[in-house]
């Protein structure tokens, strides 16, 4: 288990099956980013960030590496260099400085959406995520991760 003790489930707890499961998924891949009225329905608000990321897929040892284009405490938008299926989970590990130190952010995160169009000629593909399971001691880097990029960062 990684640093941080308990691990928390981020999902909803509310149990669903796989029927209903696969309507959610083909919901959240349709959904764009704004409603019909150009307001955004996202439960937590996203900071635009370049920061570096490594993830491994399930059954795999090797990491690969990735950028994290924004966060929200609920998920992440990346740019990765392979095809990775919707509903696969994957371990992630942010990378971001906290003063002269290095720091990480590591949790289990759900690939929700998918845009392999948008630059498959460079093999970089964006993947919406939404966080999963994360140590409570993770969440708590996380959202000092973005108390920061919100001082810095002012919209």
């Amino acid at each position: 288990m990684p640093e941080g003790g308990e691990e928390v489930v981020m999902s909803p707890s509310k149990r669903t099956s796989p029927k209903r499961e696969e309507k959610k998924e083909e919901v959240l891949r349709s959904r764009t980013l704004e409603s019909d009225h150009g307001q955004d329905k996202r439960r937590h608000p996203r900071w635009l960030v370049e920061l570096p990321l490594d993830y491994s897929r399930k059954g795999e040892k090797a990491d690969w590496g990735g950028m994290v284009k924004n966060v929200s405490e609920g998920g992440i938008l990346v740019y990765l260099p392979e095809k990775v299926d919707v509903g696969e989970k994957l371990k992630v590990e942010i990378y971001f400085a906290k003063g002269l130190r290095l720091n990480t952010v590591q949790g289990v995160a759900k690939i929700v959406w998918a845009d392999l169009a948008g630059k498959e000629t460079w093999k970089e593909h964006s993947y919406g995520l939404e966080f999963h399971s994360m140590p409570k001691a993770m969440i708590q880097k996380l959202r000092e991760l973005l108390k920061e990029v919100k001082e810095t960062h002012p919209s």
